[in-house]
């Protein structure tokens, strides 16, 4: 099957992984969309949605009350809503452009998912082999690179609006995104100084970071870069927060002050789109803060997958190494995905002094010192050549 997809035409295999990229992400985010209400009421000790049901699946005993009880038929009354609901279309907006930015935010959104492996096999001669759908040398730079291309989305979406509030809200945007930007890199810049070692090819790829944390370099005995890095790990999620809009950094839409910030004249389908590419940036983020410092898909610290499998006996089985894989990183991922949803509901909001003042007086000097301090400490423990 993997032979006669790889002998495909470009076109047609960049086609196939476009449409799973949708077909996968779409979903997802519908579901992190459920999962928040639901997650908001159990914090707020409530019931949360519980009332969409199929009239022809009411009759089900046990299972059709059940699955209306934990608001499981919510996720297709949603989507078929934003759907087939009138779109809104204000006159004074420009229509062009006011159309585009939604379709601009999926664009970045989806790309990056591409590049992030979700899991691995082992081949005949025991090499990881990662399951991607673009297996790039520069995976974290594509990453950052394209993700940070999002920021146009909002202050198009913002400036087509010929709204004060939109306006604000995506002028917020750009200001935040690029103040926590900069923290962000810099604080990923001492998890590659350690990978590329003296003798080996550079990579800035996402997959060396789990090689090196699965135990295959024997000097690293699979431990996991957290422990290495703790304050790295530290300014990377505070910086995710802020570079996905989420509480308690969510100055862009913030309802108390911006109505609804850069989205406020969308929405129906328009509407959900924005939303659908703030989850994928959420995934994409907590997979690559997985990779980077949670050991990826192994599922404890000194204990590879590979050893796990070794002592189960499915190393020498490519399918069930990759199943376990990938469910262990899904795994992973919706630990995150909570943990994102548990701050937005516990932590109250910044002001925006306060989200500039975090951005630029603490994040920003913390990681130039965390740089310095890891570039100087790799340079002196470096052999001599």
């Amino acid at each position: 099957m993997i032979d006669y997809l790889t002998s495909l035409p470009p076109f047609v295999l960049g086609l196939l992984k476009g449409l799973a990229v949708i077909v996968v992400i779409f979903p997802i985010a519908g579901a992190c969309s459920m999962a928040e209400r639901k997650v908001s009421a159990w914090i707020q000790d409530r019931h949360g949605p519980n009332r969409a049901i199929p009239f022809w699946f009411a009759w089900v005993p046990v299972l059709g009350p059940f699955l209306q009880r934990i608001g499981a038929f919510h996720l297709l009354a949603d989507g078929l809503k934003f759907l087939f609901k009138e779109e809104p279309l204000p006159g004074h907006v420009n229509k062009l452009y006011f159309t585009l930015a939604p379709a601009i935010a999926l664009i970045p959104a989806f790309t990056t998912v591409t590049v992030v492996p979700f899991g691995a096999y082992l081949d005949g001669a025991g090499h990881l082999v990662p399951l991607m759908l673009a297996n790039v040398d520069v995976g974290i730079l594509a990453v950052f690179a394209v993700a940070s291309l999002g920021i146009y989305s909002m202050i198009l979406a913002g400036w087509a609006s010929n709204s004060k509030y939109p306006f604000l809200g995506s002028v917020r945007a750009s200001a935040q995104l690029i103040s926590y930007e900069l923290s962000l890199t810099l604080c990923v810049l001492p998890v590659f100084l350690l990978l590329n070692r003296p003798g080996a090819p550079a990579t800035l790829s996402l997959v060396s970071a789990v090689e090196a944390q699965s135990g295959l370099w024997p000097s690293w005995h699979g431990i996991w870069l957290i422990f290495l890095m703790p304050v790295s790990a530290l300014i990377f999620l505070i910086a995710l927060f802020a570079e996905t809009n989420r509480l308690p950094f969510d100055m862009i839409e913030s309802e108390a002050d911006l109505v609804g910030g850069f989205h406020t004249e969308y929405g129906a389908f328009k509407w959900s789109l924005f939303f659908v590419a703030e989850y994928s940036h959420m995934i994409v983020g907590s997979g690559v803060f997985i990779l980077l410092f949670l050991g990826g898909w192994n599922p404890l610290p000194w204990l590879p997958l590979a050893a796990v499998a070794a002592k189960l006996g499915f190393a020498g089985h490519p399918v069930v190494f990759g199943v376990v894989s990938i469910v262990i990183f899904l795994a992973k991922i919706l630990v995150f995905l909570f943990l994102f949803m548990w701050v937005r509901w516990t932590v109250p909001r910044f002001r925006y002094d306060q989200v500039m003042r975090i951005g630029w007086r603490v994040l920003l000097p913390l990681a130039l010192v965390n740089l310095l301090v890891y570039a100087l400490g790799i340079a002196w423990l470096q052999p001599v050549h």
